[in-house]
């Protein structure tokens, strides 16, 4: 293992927010990831994993741990079956596959990250998920050194959740995926649209962790005053986060240089040299407000380390 010290961790994160790591590694394979393990435990030290750098927030003053950093696109496929390492990066996966007639999944694309931790918070947009297309996962005990091959059942998935968000100490490695057949062409122009829809909607290529809170189920009247401002049908009894925060009255709220977003409100962003106590704070006054106005308890989907 190359252990590196005093790594600075908000320029490995799209919030661009934090302090330095104290001690960091870089791991392409399961072997690294176990060696890692063993040194942290050796040194008396959390191991902490950060593979796209979104949705998560690093603490100011750094953390006092080892960094496992996972890096490489790593996949092989054969017939639409798909065996990509954790730390692959999303889009990147998303497009060699297009290019090679496989897809379905064409919703996802721009979502920031890597497959591993899409799995991991069950990401989705415009309304597919990324369940709808994983039929397995590997993943490794850090505590017993138990690797275990997951169903998708077995994984758990519901609205931006799986086991894997219940139980840190399992640690994702593989991710399998199954996609259907389809011309090349099609499959990109499609990507592209959603990646359009998303810089549409200022979501994309932001200094933002992603959606910062989960959109929370509501009370019927709520619901209500949703669809009929909106003109659509709630999903699941829930209603937009950014929805609330903008009638509550938040949209453009700022503490230091940490906003709700004028474009998307339920993207908190980095508006200059904003701190992660800045983005607590804000976040804080946001989920007050809401819950003062509407009695909705909001739920950070961001991972606040």
């Amino acid at each position: 293992m190359n252990i590196r010290e005093n790594i600075a961790l908000a320029p490995l994160t799209t919030f661009e927010i934090g302090g330095a790591a104290r001690y960091m590694t870089d791991a392409r394979k399961d072997d690294d990831i176990r060696e890692a393990i063993q040194w942290a435990k050796g040194k008396g030290l959390q191991l902490v994993v950060l593979a796209g750098g979104s949705n998560v927030l690093v603490p100011d003053g750094g953390l006092d741990a080892l960094v496992v950093r996972l890096v490489g696109n790593l996949y092989s496929a054969s017939d639409g079956i798909v065996d990509a390492w954790a730390g692959t990066n999303l889009l990147v996966l998303m497009r060699a596959l297009g290019a090679q007639g496989w897809g379905g999944w064409e919703k996802l694309a721009g979502i920031p990250g890597t497959i591993g931790g899409a799995v991991r918070g069950n990401a989705g947009a415009f309304g597919p998920e990324i369940k709808d297309f994983v039929t397995g996962v590997r993943a490794l005990n850090t505590v017993s050194g138990e690797v275990r091959e997951f169903t998708s059942a077995e994984c758990d998935f519901s609205y931006r959740h799986s086991f894997f968000k219940d139980h840190p100490e399992w640690i994702i490695l593989r991710v399998q995926v199954r996609l259907a057949q389809a011309d090349s062409a099609v499959l990109k122009s499609l990507a592209e649209e959603t990646i359009a829809e998303r810089e549409r909607r200022h979501l994309q290529n932001v200094r933002a962790a992603g959606s910062f809170f989960m959109n929370p189920k509501a009370s019927p009247e709520i619901i209500v005053m949703f669809e009929k401002e909106k003109g659509m049908k709630s999903r699941e009894g829930r209603v937009p986060a950014g929805w609330l925060i903008e009638k509550a009255g938040m949209k453009g709220a700022k503490i230091g240089d940490a906003m709700a977003s004028l474009q998307h409100p339920n993207y908190i962003v980095n508006a200059g040299s904003a701190t992660s106590h800045d983005v607590c704070n804000l976040a804080q006054i946001i989920k007050l407000e809401v819950f003062s106005q509407f009695g909705v308890e909001l739920t950070e989907e961001a991972m606040i380390l």
